[in-house]
């Protein structure tokens, strides 16, 4: 039997429709915004991505909901495109179906992580 964070995980992605690393660079060049939740401390362990936007999973909400008064620039409406990034792409996936949850439809992230991302991005 899974466990319940598998469960939880199982459904959050049930929401998404997941990027692969190798459709990121498309993805940004189409406009959309890709966020590196990642703690400071895991990126610089493991390394930066330039082309992130950095926002920390404790905030991620209040940032890219356009209804809310901590919301970022680039949260203008319901319809912007968010990537959502982590390390090896499990908390990226809860985060990305919570930006759903609030409305903003266009929200997904990338399967494997960073560490799928940064060999293409090499």
């Amino acid at each position: 039997m899974p466990s319940r964070i598998d469960a939880v995980l199982a459904d959050a992605r049930a929401k998404l429709t997941r990027l692969s690393a190798e459709d990121v660079p498309a993805a940004l060049e189409r406009g959309a915004i890709l966020v590196d939740i990642r703690p400071a401390a895991q990126r610089a362990a493991e390394g930066e991505v330039p082309a992130a936007l950095v926002i920390e999973r404790n905030v991620l909400e209040w940032r890219c909901d356009p209804t809310s008064d901590a919301r970022i620039a680039e949260a203008v409406d319901d319809d912007v495109e968010w990537v959502v990034l982590c390390s090896e792409g499990y908390t990226s996936s809860l985060a990305a179906a919570s930006l759903k949850d609030l409305g903003l439809h266009r929200s997904t992230d990338v399967i494997g992580g960073y560490h799928a991302l940064k060999s293409v991005l090499v």
